[in-house]
């Protein structure tokens, strides 16, 4: 095992959802943690302009302006720098000298990558090989990557595991696939060690990426119906941000982690509909509405994690009717303080 404590990681794209509230889990930890990021994608400066047209922006802004504090509160440096320029990026990890880097800068969202290919590459490939050639020159212990259960495609049987062949559908599949290819690339060529994170269908507080499970709360929060692609019956490997950050936290610590890729999720699949009953627990007036679904969108299902708890021993904690409810208490408290004023429409990221 490796100690936490005084271990120096950098997280890159470290403001995000997964990244601040992984920052303040090392920072209790006792580890001396670093963040990264530009601020842009999906961020304060997205979110930041009235020109913006999304609904909700002052309720997001104020989620998003709450990870800043925290992460102010505990103590942890956050660089405004964006990782698609090189020589800046290489020259703060000069500077930091981190132990660990961990990549999680990215469009975090399988239909904005379909609809801007570009921007995408730009903000997730790029960046990407930026950190991996500033890792290897300066020999980075440990590179970890945060890629998708998306490269998979779709799941035959309704289950896979890390050696199922991988088959992406659509850009947000595909760039996180050849992320991996290039993450296993340097290696091969330059000995930089890794581990390629898989998670899938994440959620959790001060999360603004629009995902199924918010985007069902904030309607019914608002007295509207929930919107189901399909008939409610695709499942998906629901993941609450706790045991996302502990497994990476186990990952950091843990040497049987290098050079290795793991799904890390629940490992037990639920429904849309199961999901939708249980917001019906806490808003019964709530309308369900079914359209059809996204012909991008794969057929999904349940994450193996026998590999996770071999290698690492680590066990996820957080089912979806333990951690669901625990999201809409969140949110209820959240709603107390700061307005939504509209009515989002339902995706799958």
């Amino acid at each position: 095992m490796i100690p936490i404590q005084g271990r120096r990681v950098v997280l890159i794209g470290g403001a995000g959802f997964i990244g601040h509230n992984l920052a303040l889990q090392l920072k209790a930890l006792g580890a001396e943690v670093s963040v990264i990021d530009g601020l842009q994608v999906n961020n304060v400066l997205a979110f930041s302009s009235t020109d913006t047209k999304v609904a909700n922006r002052a309720f997001y802004l104020a989620m998003l302006n709450q990870r800043l504090e925290l992460m102010r509160k505990h103590n942890v440096p956050v660089y405004i720098q964006d990782a698609r320029d090189y020589h800046a990026l290489n020259r703060l990890l000069i500077d930091i000298a981190p132990q660990v880097v961990v990549q999680l800068a990215a469009v975090s969202h399988a239909n904005k990558s379909n609809k801007d290919p570009f921007s995408t590459f730009d903000h997730s490939f790029r960046t990407l090989e930026n950190a991996l050639d500033c890792s290897r020159g300066f020999k980075v212990e440990h590179f970890i990557y945060f890629s998708s259960s998306m490269v998979y495609g779709h799941f035959e049987g309704g289950h896979v595991t890390e050696d199922t062949h991988c088959e992406p559908l659509g850009i947000y599949g595909a760039l996180k696939y050849g992320g991996e290819k290039l993450v296993i690339a340097y290696n091969q060529a330059f000995d930089l060690p890794y581990t390629i994170i898989r998670p899938s269908a994440l959620y959790g507080q001060r999360c603004v990426s629009r995902r199924v499970g918010q985007i069902f709360i904030e309607n019914a929060l608002q007295g509207t119906e929930i919107t189901i692609q399909g008939d409610g019956s695709d499942g998906l490997d629901f993941t609450y941000i706790d045991d996302v950050v502990q497994g990476i936290v186990t990952v950091i610590g843990n040497e049987n982690s290098r050079n290795q890729i793991f799904n890390m999720t629940y490992g037990e699949a639920r429904t849309l509909k199961q999901m939708a009953e249980i917001v019906l627990e806490h808003f019964p007036e709530v309308r369900i509405n079914y359209v059809p679904k996204d012909k991008l969108m794969p057929d999904r299902g349940t994450l193996c994690m026998d590999k996770a708890q071999a290698l690492l021993g680590f066990t996820p904690a957080w089912s979806l009717e333990r951690g669901f409810p625990e999201y809409i208490r969140w949110y209820q408290e959240m709603v107390k303080t700061e307005k939504m004023d509209g009515k989002m429409p339902v995706t799958y990221g």
